[in-house]
């Protein structure tokens, strides 16, 4: 037992020393609003996204990035392209019906720099999620919107973080 503390008490202090740092905050005050990045994220334009999952992802990423509403003055421009979709059964029974779905969403991000119009980061994202296959065809249409919703909103997390990490 007393092995296992010192082992963590020697971890932690390894880990201190380390060089990382928090992203959001300045580590010194719990809690703290996201800190730095939360303003330099807030300084980004978000361009229109083509289709509905469009219109949602971006409705996503306005909520993630405006707290204290949009930038007057921008410093990037977010670009993201239309959001592919595909979906894989999977789980077939011995009758060839599919009880389970895989739906996978891909998109691209660019982020571009409005003083140089130089595109800083550019990454492809993609969201992987599954849905079941019930006998009602209506359980399985609200399922799969379910489904799409939380893919697109880890998508704008993925968005998100990449930022995040380019501005940190």
């Amino acid at each position: 037992m007393k092995k296992r503390v010192l082992l963590s008490a020697v971890a932690c202090l390894l880990c201190a020393a380390c060089g990382f740092q928090p992203m959001y905050g300045n580590g010194f005050v719990a809690g703290e609003a996201r800190g730095v990045v939360q303003e330099q994220l807030a300084q980004i334009e978000i361009s229109n996204i083509p289709d509905r999952e469009g219109q949602f992802l971006r409705n996503a990423l306005i909520d993630n990035f405006y707290s204290h509403g949009r930038p007057a003055n921008p410093r990037y421009l977010l670009n993201v392209s239309k959001v592919e979709e595909s979906t894989y059964d999977l789980d077939v029974t011995i009758s060839s019906d599919a009880t389970r779905a895989q739906l996978t969403l891909s998109t691209t991000i660019g982020l571009v720099d409005n003083k140089t119009g130089e595109t800083v980061l550019t990454r492809s994202l993609k969201s992987s999620v599954s849905y079941n296959i019930m006998g009602s065809e209506f359980a399985t249409r609200v399922s799969e919107q379910n489904t799409r919703e939380n893919a697109l909103n880890d998508l704008a997390r993925q968005i998100e973080l990449q930022i995040a990490l380019y501005l940190n």
